[in-house]
Parts: C-alpha cells; sequence; structure tokens
C-alpha cells in the first residue's frame, strides 16, 4: 500500500504539491486527472521516488520510500515516465529482458526465472510475434505495449504510467487501456496512471484522484466525481455529464 502523508513538493519556494493525503492499494486502476501543471506527474514522481517531498512523508508498506534500496524498490514499483528513453539497436526481447534487473545478480546474467518472466510478459501484452524485431522500426502502439510489457517483467506490485497514451491514436488508446485494466485485475498489481481524458478514466479506472493547481480537490469512483460540478472545478470549464446510449457509462462533454 502506498501513502501520502501531508507530502508537499516545493521548487524554488513555489508549491507544485500542497500537503496531500492519500492511499493506494494494490488490485485497483487509479486515475489522476486534472489540466497541465495540476500537480498530476509531480504526485507520481513523488511516489516513483523520482523526487522527494519538501514536507510530509510518502511511504510504501508503511516504510518510507527514502528508506528502500534501489532494487528492492523496484521489484516493488514499476515507472514509465512521460518521456522514455531512447532504445535503438536493441530488439524487443532485449528491452522487455531490461525489467528483470532488480532480480539479477552481480553478473547481471539471465536465469530460468528471469526468462520465463520475460516470455510471461510478452505473452500477456501480446509481442511474442515481434521479439526479434527492433524497437524503433515499430509504430507508436507497439512500441506502448513493448514498454508495458518490460514493466509487467519487472514484476512489481505498483505500476506508476505518467500518460502513456499521448502519442497513441484512438484504438491504441482503447487497447492499451483495456490491457492495463485486464493486468490489474488478473494479476492483483495496483496501476496508477495519468491520463487527460475524463471519458477514458471514467470508463478504465477504479478510483478517481481529482488535482488543480497543485491541491487535491476530489478522489472517489468514476460515477461519484463523474458530475457537471465536480468537473467544472476540477477543469475549469462547463461540462454536462450524461449516459453512453450503449451501456450507461456516464460520459462527459464540454458545453
Amino acid at each position: 500500500m502506498f501513502e501520502l502523508n501531508a507530502a508537499r513538493f516545493e521548487v524554488n519556494g513555489r508549491c507544485l504539491l500542497e500537503a496531500t493525503d492519500l492511499r493506494f492499494t494494490q488490485g485497483l486502476v487509479y486515475g489522476l486527472i486534472g489540466h497541465n501543471g495540476s500537480g498530476k506527474s509531480t504526485l507520481l514522481k513523488l511516489l516513483a521516488r523520482q523526487q522527494n517531498a519538501s514536507f510530509g512523508q510518502v511511504s510504501l508498506n508503511g516504510r518510507a520510500v527514502g528508506e528502500w534500496g534501489d532494487r528492492e524498490f523496484a521489484r516493488e514499483v514499476a515507472y514509465l515516465p512521460q518521456q522514455l528513453p531512447a532504445a535503438t539497436s536493441l530488439t524487443v526481447r532485449e528491452l522487455v529482458s531490461f525489467g528483470r534487473y532488480p532480480w539479477q545478480g552481480l553478473l547481471g546474467r539471465m536465469t530460468r526465472e528471469d526468462k520465463r518472466a520475460v516470455a510471461r510478459a510478452m505473452e500477456l501484452t501480446h509481442i511474442e510475434a515481434m521479439a526479434e524485431r527492433m524497437v524503433d522500426t515499430l509504430s507508436g502502439g507497439e512500441r506502448q505495449r513493448v514498454w508495458l510489457a518490460m514493466l509487467l517483467a519487472q514484476g512489481s506490485r505498483f505500476l506508476l504510467l505518467d500518460e502513456p497514451l499521448s502519442a497513441l491514436d484512438i484504438a491504441h488508446q482503447v487497447d492499451t487501456l483495456a490491457l492495463i485494466r485486464e493486468l490489474a485485475t488478473t494479476l492483483g498489481i495496483g496501476v496508477i496512471i495519468v491520463l487527460h481524458d475524463v471519458n477514458m478514466v471514467s470508463r478504465y479506472c477504479d478510483q478517481l484522484v481529482a488535482l488543480r493547481g497543485g491541491k487535491l480537490l476530489a478522489q472517489g469512483e468514476p460515477r461519484e466525481l463523474m458530475c457537471d460540478q465536480t468537473l467544472e472545478a476540477i477543469y475549469g470549464v462547463r461540462m454536462r455529464v450524461m449516459e453512453h446510449p450503449a451501456d450507461n457509462h456516464p460520459i462527459a462533454v464540454v458545453q
């Protein structure tokens, strides 16, 4: 379980995230929503130990995240940033194999268990057929699945994903979110994901965490937060919530 207790983050005297109390548990998909600059990525980076809280505490399983060793923490938490590193001259299998680094010894050799984890991750993300292809020859949607497979090979209990759909078309967005939803359900992992499309978040997430100007505005199930007044407070524009004609799922449109 992740917990934030009065966690606050400042840079040069400017507050990017005000004192925040939150709790995230395994087996659920959490969507972080809000306009640009609301504090979503800042919150995710605090959880991922990419930056340290200026005040308060961030803990994992009752232990401050700063007290974990690097490999020990990586066995629990996998993080995918907005800007992905270059993967030139790597095959798909090689990139996915990088996810096993927290479990490898000093020599970094792949064991049978490592190879099984890599194969399983590629199977779950349906990329087995492209295992020997070069990553930089893949489409955006294909590359996104490869990076997700690398995180799954890491065997962590939490996946932290910062805008993983930004470079994808609508078809690949739906496929990727459906896969993430399935993985959380079948593997029991916790997923905390930054997304901009409130309708996608509403459909595929169990819980929404809404931020505005570095402040936590609301947290709850999609049906609780998907109302006209709440969405206007989050995004600063008038929105109307209605039921989808096919399945009565709440959707929002700008008025």
